[in-house]
């Protein structure tokens, strides 16, 4: 069975810092990529930052670029998000998922509050 259970999330503060993690199970993880979506109320989901199979290339979206870290660890089935600075305007729910080639899979999202 297919699983990606993310946690981590919670309350954090303007230009504060917390890491959300997602395991993996029931795939060969180290086969797939690896990304952090995002989505805000009454907002559009939206790529956060991948991460290719080996952790060797990453991508992030402009508006996280610097603040945001991606990062995969394939002997734990799992990756991680490292938010730092994060902005008032950046409370959402957080998705992992995992993608190879025609096979996609998602977690359930884990909340991240911003607030002073």
């Amino acid at each position: 069975q297919v699983q990606l259970v993310e946690s981590g999330g919670g309350s954090v503060q303007p230009g504060g810092s917390l890491r959300l993690s997602c395991a993996a199970s029931g795939f060969p993880f180290s086969n797939y990529s690896m990304s952090w979506y995002r989505q805000a109320p009454g907002k559009e989901r939206e790529v956060v930052a991948q991460i290719s199979t080996t952790g060797i290339i990453t991508n992030y979206a402009d508006s996280v670029q610097d603040r945001f870290t991606i990062s995969r660890d394939n002997a734990k089935n799992t990756v991680y998000l490292q938010l730092n600075s994060p902005k008032p305007d950046e409370p959402a729910v957080y998705y992992c998922t995992a993608s190879w080639r025609h096979r996609e899979y998602w977690g359930q999202g884990t909340l991240v509050t911003v607030s002073s």
